[in-house]
């Protein structure tokens, strides 16, 4: 057996035992990972829950309010029509035009319980309207055989334009159809209540109340409409908000969750490699039969625990025979 100078080894395992240190950081790896999920899982049902909003109800509320306007258009050409023709199917078609408009407004309270306000001065409005048209109808008298050929190229011009009008809505935008139906109906009252009044005085101030209250459910419905296009507004901007939040909040956990796993990566391999290299030379002096070398153990654990069995190993190795 050779001697010579003692050599010291140092087997240094800090902290608990290798599979303490392994599953805790394990629970931390996993501990960090939570906030991870539980924001993605949240924004998704966020971002899922704002497009739901959007799809199924601002936006179709938008659009039937933009539909009841179309509604109470027609119902008011069709009311024009009535007192300049005297003729029913006018009338039917007023009455028509007006429950579609009750219908939509009634879905639109389905679809915004807090539109009821709104909604409800709509209703009565176009109760109002109903009423003073319905007075209408009841004083007016036969139209004027000398009035006929006047009365029915003013008819002919009116239905005309906004045929025109309504056969090119297809490559027209919504919003800017309902701005023309409504210029077109604008410009056309002023004619045609002089027209109905030249042919029946009696009328004239009946038609200035039609006039008035048709305009009264039009401002609402239009407010209406405004309301609902600015809630998908706002709900797109709370969209972009909400992803723009995500993608912060995501990164900053990814980020931290990163830089903790190549901390693990590097800490603890360093922590459990580094001594078995140790005790590994150690051994190997040993198995060439230098028992000269001395074990410094600190800390405890697995690796300790294997040190100081080989300590103690290489000590019973010095002892004569």
């Amino acid at each position: 057996m050779r001697f010579g100078i003692r050599k010291k080894f140092k087997i240094l395992a800090p902290g608990n035992s290798l599979r303490k240190r392994v599953a805790y950081s394990l629970a931390i790896a996993r501990f960090i990972l939570v906030p991870v999920i539980f924001l993605a899982v949240y924004y998704l049902f966020e971002m899922g829950w704002i497009v739901d909003r959007i799809v199924n109800v601002d936006a179709p509320a938008a659009t039937l309010a933009q539909q009841a306007s179309i509604e109470t258009l027609e119902a008011r050409r069709a009311e024009r029509n009535y007192l300049l023709l005297h003729d029913p199917t006018y009338l039917a078609a007023n009455h028509e035009s007006l429950g579609k408009t009750r219908q939509i407004l009634s879905q639109i309270q389905d679809l915004q319980p807090q539109d009821l306000g709104e909604t409800q001065n709509a209703l009565e409005a176009l109760s109002v309207y109903e009423q003073r048209f319905a007075a209408a109808v009841a004083a007016m008298g036969q139209p004027g055989q000398g009035d006929a050929d006047r009365i029915q190229a003013v008819v002919r011009a009116y239905e005309k334009d906004l045929n025109d009008l309504l056969r090119g809505a297809k490559v027209k935008p919504r919003e800017q159809l309902i701005v023309e139906l409504r210029n077109r109906v604008g410009s056309f009252d002023t004619q045609i209540a002089e027209t109905v009044q030249e042919g029946n005085p009696a009328l004239a101030p009946v038609t200035a109340e039609l006039q008035s209250s048709i305009q009264e459910v039009l401002k609402l419905l239009t407010e209406l409409e405004t309301e609902n296009w600015k809630r998908v507004e706002n709900d797109h901007r709370e969209a972009r908000h909400l992803l723009r939040q995500a993608e912060w909040a995501l990164s900053i956990v990814s980020g931290i969750t990163l830089l903790f796993s190549v901390w693990v990566s590097f800490i603890l391999p360093r922590q459990v490699v580094k001594p078995l290299i140790s005790l590994r030379e150690a051994v190997d002096h040993a198995a060439q039969g230098d028992n000269a070398i001395e074990l410094e153990i600190e800390g405890r654990g697995e690796v300790a625990d294997l040190a100081r069995s080989v300590r103690d190993l290489i000590a019973r190795l010095r002892q004569p025979a």
